[in-house]
């Protein structure tokens, strides 16, 4: 059977805040939205 999956990533102090912030206020960018996009037309255009 297999084990799972160990990640062992911590976070702590202002990088666990700042996550956490991110979490609930997620702040997604112009360029952002224009590289989903163009994955969405990649994805379309190119089906397998």
């Amino acid at each position: 059977m297999a084990k799972p999956i160990e990640l062992g990533l911590v976070l702590e102090g202002k990088d666990a805040e700042d996550f956490w912030e991110n979490e609930k206020n997620p702040k997604v960018t112009k360029e952002q939205i224009e590289m989903f996009r163009e994955a969405m037309h990649i994805y379309k255009t190119h089906k397998i």
